[in-house]
């Protein structure tokens, strides 16, 4: 009896699995409420100016309901990721740039260390992470974290969001 009531339980425990922002393994929903929009995702970005501004933004998207995110160098694209599998992506910001084979992770720091000061905005920063071999970098909002993955999707670098 007992062997009959455990498996029911395993069975709602991975059902129940919780995304704690691995950039790999994601459960999808076919059910998905309806949670943050576009309108919203646009309307925090738009407060945006610098790298200054970053904590701002992750606060906001945090509190919009927004677990972690993906954002694309080539062409400034993101996949924006909720509870219960919930995702909303967005189009193009700017027409598709190179990204290098290499990366410059010394290189990446410094822009990094400078947008995080105001001395570039969204733009400059994507074309400059892109420039150093970075194809994307991925949010979470839970561990608030940022990471930097190169084209093999290799974690180049992961750095803490203040908050």
């Amino acid at each position: 009896m007992k062997k009959i009531i455990l498996k029911p339980i395993m069975i709602l425990t991975v059902l129940s699995f919780v995304v704690t922002c691995n950039t790999t393994h994601y459960v999808t929903n076919k059910n998905q409420e309806k949670m943050f929009t576009t309108e919203q995702i646009k309307e925090k970005l738009s407060k945006v100016e610098t790298g200054a501004d970053f904590p701002a933004l992750a606060t906001g998207l945090k509190n919009i309901g927004v677990t972690y995110y993906e954002t694309k160098m080539e062409d400034g694209s993101s996949i924006f990721h909720g509870k219960n599998g919930y995702e909303l992506p967005t189009v193009p910001n700017y027409e598709p740039i190179l990204i290098a084979d290499t990366v410059n992770l010394e290189q990446l720091k410094i822009d990094i260390a400078n947008h995080q000061q105001g001395k570039s905005d969204y733009f400059q920063i994507s074309r400059q992470s892109a420039d150093n071999g970075v194809e994307k970098w991925a949010v979470c909002l839970v561990s608030m974290t940022c990471t930097y993955i190169d084209k093999a999707g290799k974690n180049v670098w992961v750095e803490h969001i203040p908050q």
